[in-house]
């Protein structure tokens, strides 16, 4: 790991206090990669151009004149403008990629050789470095086709998953593969660093979207690559499971979620419909799943006696799994609720952010917050005077 250091940079109590990441990224799948490195005491600086990352504009919504997208995945970071057309910052890029323990970026492939900044150049350098790449359709054959989470919603078949059977596909409401790939980028990562530590060995990692999107349609592309069989959309219903929606209550529709005969049966329980567990056309998944058409009204009957929050508690307490269907601020109220702290602030003063905690929970390491979302090049004086010194201590 990186041992030079800089008076103002960060030092964390994380499990990668220690690791700096340069991070070449920007829009979604990168920047919350190296967000969620930041949250662990990684070093993350941030390289922007000129104007910055593109999701400083994408507003509305916004935290005064901040965009809350930007927020919502840079915490954590320290940031420092440089224009790779002018040499004199393709020699500070190229110095904090020789330092670095990590480099991540998301151009098209090859987009960084020009500058020197790509794998095999930075490996001459740093041969230690974990050079992590994410690409929309990886570096060979689809690497001249851009990448956008739309893009790959439909041409991997979650589309064609997603909507009523009659109605039009449609996307789903965040731009889930950027997030699940880079979830995978930062899985790799952690592996490469374990990796590095027992033989000393950085690596080039490449994560696209369209692989972490068939990895992610899971039970589909299991349906097709094992069984030969092409899901389509349903709706809100589970191909193979029932009841696995949701249902109509008294005044809002609750999800149900009776995945094995266990549930079934303490569901028709509280729904006062104890004998319908034993009827043969229910007895058994298969048959709920095939006698949907008959099973669902009979359900639906006994939740239309109670409200869709009395029917959580009773169900939950009775071990059925089962929720209220949340705009996003009963979401957060929910995890209030269950004690999960889903809201902490980072930062200081008039600086101090509002954010998401961190998913993972450490009994010894726990997720930090030092520094708010960056603003453009806040950082830049003291990394390029940092970067234009000697190092002084090189990796251990």
């Amino acid at each position: 790991m990186s041992e030079s250091s800089t008076p103002t940079r960060p030092v964390g109590a994380g499990p990668l206090s220690g690791v700096l990441v340069a991070d070449f990224s920007r829009i979604l799948a990168g920047p919350y990669a190296t967000m969620l490195l930041a949250d662990l005491g990684a070093d993350v600086v941030k390289v922007e151009g000129p104007h910055g990352d593109d999701t400083r504009s994408w507003t509305p919504p916004v935290r005064g004149e901040v965009s809350t997208y930007y927020l919502g995945i840079n915490r954590g970071k320290r940031s420092v403008a440089l224009d790779l057309r002018q040499e004199s910052d393709v020699v500070i890029a190229r110095e904090l990629a020789r330092r670095a323990d990590v480099l991540i970026e998301n151009f098209k492939p090859g987009g960084l050789a020009k500058y020197g900044l790509d794998f095999d150049t930075v490996r001459r350098d740093n041969p230690g470095v974990i050079y992590t790449s994410i690409t929309g359709f990886g570096s060979g054959a689809g690497r001249h086709v851009p990448g956008y989470d739309l893009m790959v919603q439909a041409i991997s078949g979650l589309m064609s998953l997603t909507g009523d059977p009659d109605g039009p596909p449609y996307r789903a409401g965040i731009s889930v593969f950027d997030v699940m790939a880079g979830n995978h980028a930062t899985i790799g990562i952690l592996a490469a660093l374990r990796h590095r530590d027992a033989t000393g060995e950085g690596q080039l990692i490449e994560v696209n979207l369209l692989s972490s999107a068939l990895t992610g349609l899971v039970n589909h592309s299991s349906a097709y690559v094992a069984g030969g069989t092409v899901p389509y959309r349903m709706g809100n219903a589970h191909p193979s499971v029932f009841p696995y929606e949701p249902l109509p209550t008294a005044d809002n529709d609750l999800i149900v979620t009776a995945a094995n005969d266990g549930q079934f049966r303490k569901l028709c329980e509280v729904l006062g419909i104890s004998e319908i567990a034993d009827d043969p056309r229910f007895a058994r998944n298969a048959d709920r799943t095939a006698n949907r058409e008959e099973l669902r009204p009979l359900l639906v009957e006994q939740l239309r006696k109670r409200g869709a929050e009395e029917w959580f508690d009773l169900l939950v307490e009775a071990g059925v799994p089962s929720g209220p269907i949340n705009t996003i601020d009963g979401g957060f109220a929910m995890a209030d609720r269950f004690g999960l702290e889903p809201v902490v602030s980072v930062g200081e003063g008039e600086r101090a952010v509002p954010t998401t905690r961190h998913p993972i929970r450490f009994s010894a390491t726990p997720a930090t917050y030092r520094l708010p979302p960056p603003q453009l090049d806040e950082h830049g004086a003291e990394l390029r005077t940092w970067l234009s010194e000697p190092e002084e201590q090189g990796r251990v």
